[in-house]
């Protein structure tokens, strides 16, 4: 392990991004436990923090420690060492906690810390590792691409290569995004081969992909809704467990509820899109034109 560390980590310079991971999930795991032992009034633990009874969100803290140890990388960075940025890079990762663990309350711009619009936090404190993971073990876009100095080659030819693998990259990542699957673009983005496959497999019904390509190819259509409810149910029972495992209200019953819930509302067949034929309202088919009562 401590010759991996030295030889892919330090010599790699990648010991401060290891710090931000570390940082980030102490810092994440901590913000849990004390919000739970606030919610359940533990008495030996401190409470929240109410200066003049106006509740202050760990966002802040989490946004003021992000802003200034991010400027202190800024100002070290040409002659700094992979230590100092480690020591820094750890207090980032703790302000990035601090701020994603409270992404929902961002998001929709209201406390739902424990409401179901919650678990978005979660989700975001997910994404967040899985990226670093992949920069971290040195994953990178365009990795099947970098193979005897292919990038450092300075030939024209070889640069217009690249140019036209890297558009190729993006573009399949903006198809398998456009047919609802964000975890395997997201990976994908680092593994090709992974948004290959991606593209090529049937979208999820109530993706944009599905309202352009499929309201036409009802067989298309009702494939993928048969695939989302045998395939989906339960990926989203396991996501919604370990969401609640962490978020709060741990409970397996919970997770099936939460689970079909969440099926009835997001596997249905995606509505048809605008319309190419001008209508009344010269939007969308069927919406009141000018002169229709309201």
């Amino acid at each position: 392990m401590r010759d991996w560390l030295e030889r892919e980590i330090v010599g790699n310079g990648r010991l401060p991004l290891l710090f931000f991971l570390l940082g980030f999930l102490v810092s994440f795991l901590f913000i849990r436990l004390s919000v739970r032992l606030i919610r359940a009034e533990v008495k030996w633990w401190p409470g929240n923090v109410t200066p003049a009874g106006h509740h202050v969100h760990h966002v802040v803290f989490g946004v003021v420690t992000m802003l200034v140890s991010g400027g202190a990388i800024i100002a070290v960075y040409e002659d700094g060492t992979q230590t100092t940025g480690a020591v820094l890079a750890t207090f980032f990762g703790i302000g990035a906690a601090l701020v994603l663990d409270e992404f929902a309350l961002i998001f929709y711009l209201q406390d739902v810390y424990w409401a179901e619009q919650g678990r978005a936090s979660v989700d975001a404190v997910f994404v967040a590792v899985a990226v670093t993971g992949f920069v971290l073990l040195g994953f990178r876009p365009l990795e099947l691409f970098d193979v005897a100095g292919f990038r450092d080659d300075s030939g024209t030819w070889i640069r217009v290569a690249i140019s036209v693998a890297a558009l190729v990259n993006l573009l399949l990542a903006a198809i398998v995004l456009a047919k609802g699957k964000i975890w395997t673009g997201l990976v994908g983005l680092f593994v090709f081969p992974f948004l290959i496959v991606g593209a090529l497999r049937l979208s999820r019904p109530g993706a944009p992909w599905a309202r352009w390509r499929y309201t036409r190819k009802p067989k298309r259509m009702r494939r993928a809704l048969e695939r989302e409810r045998r395939w989906r149910r339960p990926v989203i029972r396991a996501k919604i467990y370990v969401q609640d495992l962490i978020a709060g209200t741990p409970d397996v019953e919970h997770a099936r509820t939460a689970a079909e819930a969440e099926l009835e509302q997001a596997v249905h067949a995606a509505p048809a899109p605008i319309s190419s034929k001008a209508s009344r309202s010269g939007t969308i088919d069927g919406l009141p034109g000018p002169g229709d009562a309201t």
